[in-house]
C-alpha cells in the first residue's frame, strides 16, 4: 500500500522525529524557565527590566547566530540548554549569584560546566 516503501520508524522515533532531539528541546525549555523565573525573583531595581529583556531575546538571538554561521538550531538548542543548566547548577538556581556574589571562580566555573555540559550533550544527540 505504500508504493515498496519501508515506511516504518525506528523504535527510537517519535513520529518521525529522534526522541533525543525532543528530550534537547524540553530540557532547553525548562532551563529557559528556570532561570526566568530566577531571574525574576532575585534581581530588583534598575537591573530588572535589561535582564528579563536580554533573557527573553537570547533564545531567538542565537538561533538566528547559529543560522547565519552555518550551524543549525539544534547545535543551538544544545549549547543554549547546557549554558542555562550550568548557569542553574553553578549559581544553585540564583542566576543573580553570578553577578552580585559570583567572581571570577563562579564565572570559569559556568564556563566549565557548560563545555563539559554541551559536549556531552553534542555527542548524545549526534551519536559521535
Amino acid at each position: 500500500m505504500n508504493g515498496g516503501k519501508d515506511e516504518a520508524l525506528a523504535p527510537e522515533s517519535l513520529n518521525g522525529l529522534p526522541v533525543t532531539v525532543l528530550a534537547v528541546w524540553v530540557l532547553c525549555a525548562i532551563g529557559w524557565g528556570a532561570v526566568l523565573a530566577g531571574l525574576r525573583r532575585g534581581v530588583h531595581g534598575p537591573a530588572r527590566g535589561p535582564s528579563l529583556f536580554a533573557h527573553t531575546a537570547a533564545g531567538a538571538g542565537t538561533v538566528l547566530l547559529f543560522s547565519l554561521i552555518g550551524f543549525g538550531s539544534l547545535h543551538a538548542t544544545i549549547a543554549v540548554a547546557a549554558e542555562w543548566w550550568a548557569l542553574l547548577l553553578v549559581t544553585g538556581f540564583r542566576p543573580e549569584r553570578l553577578l552580585s556574589t559570583g567572581g571570577l571562580g563562579r564565572l570559569a566555573a559556568w564556563g566549565a560546566v557548560t563545555a563539559v555540559a554541551t559536549l556531552a550533550a553534542t555527542r548524545l544527540v549526534f551519536q559521535i
